[in-house]
């Protein structure tokens, strides 16, 4: 696989990085809320402008306007997107700020939920992330790595008291007029390994939680998790790209979710449907036919970017 791992591509950034940042290594429920980081951000503005081919943009910028000012009328916004990279959010923002007055309002309006891997995992991976707003959370598929039981219950203990300071801090953004920003499948996708790409259930929650919402697929990407050392986030493999993040129209998210429960007829928990999942599983359904739509498109782009 063609790329330069991070670490190495952006090692000269390191000492920088380290001054600059200040976000919380250990997280625990007075730290879940964590603002963006000026200049850290800086730096990653640079990485993205070294990596993002031309022609890297956004599509249907109508319902990403649509979607903010929705916002501003008062309805409570989110964000559900794919997730492939590190840089996935990054992207994003960068492409709004870049775009118009309308995407710089909806980027800075932007606070991604994240778990405590990023701040706890690399001091550099952190000062990274950091770069963006971000609510912490404590992933319920973490606890799987425990398995001696008096350990387990003081990890959920701990779990519950971070995912419950998140919650609230959840609600006063969405109270600033903040949008939340949800990786739906909870993890970046691994090729070959299609769970990764699978809707978490608790994405139906988040539904009850909010007014509206956009789909937001990814078509090309500048960061990608290196086979060899999936782990390691600092091992990922920077690679030149055009990237094309698209929107769908605004969702109204009820009445989505009712609908998706609707289509499963009666008493779907006696059949074994879980109603959740089955709210999770359309979620992915859509952004990977949104997906997939845009993949003729972002060939054409990669082509002509190469002066093919």
């Amino acid at each position: 696989m063609e790329g330069i791992p991070l670490g190495e591509r952006y090692k000269h950034f390191f000492g920088e990085l380290a001054r600059l940042a200040h976000a919380a290594d250990k997280i625990d429920e007075t730290n879940v809320y964590q603002e963006w980081n000026p200049g850290t951000r800086k730096i990653m503005d640079s990485m993205l402008k070294d990596n993002l081919l031309p022609n890297s943009s956004l599509m249907n910028r109508e319902h990403f306007v649509e979607f903010l000012n929705q916002i501003k009328a008062g309805k409570r916004g989110l964000i559900l997107m794919e997730h492939y990279s590190n840089m996935d959010l990054p992207s994003l923002c960068y492409l709004l700020d870049n775009d118009s007055e309308e995407g710089r309002d909806l980027s800075s309006r932007i606070v991604a939920m994240a778990g405590m891997k990023l701040n706890e995992e690399n001091p550099m991976v952190k000062a990274w992330a950091e770069g963006f707003t971000r609510i912490v959370i404590y992933p319920s598929r973490s606890l799987a790595a425990y398995t001696d039981p008096e350990e387990r219950a003081q990890e959920e203990a701990k779990s519950r008291k971070i995912n419950m300071a998140s919650m609230r801090a959840m609600d006063a953004a969405k109270r600033r007029g903040q949008t939340i920003l949800v990786f739906p499948s909870g993890t970046r996708y691994r090729p070959g390994n299609p769970e990764t790409k699978r809707g978490l259930r608790e994405i139906d929650s988040y539904l009850r939680m909010f007014d509206v919402m956009i789909l937001v697929s990814i078509n090309g990407n500048c960061l990608r998790i290196n086979p060899e050392t999936p782990n390691d986030m600092l091992s990922d493999l920077v690679c030149k790209d055009v990237v094309i993040m698209t929107a769908s129209p605004v969702i109204e998210c009820k009445p989505f979710r009712n609908q998706v429960i609707e289509s499963l007829g009666e008493k779907p928990d006696e059949r074994g449907i879980d109603p959740k999942q089955a709210t999770a599983d359309k979620i992915m359904e859509l952004l990977e036919e949104q997906h997939n739509s845009m993949e003729a498109e972002y060939q054409k782009r990669l082509r002509a970017a190469s002066g093919e």
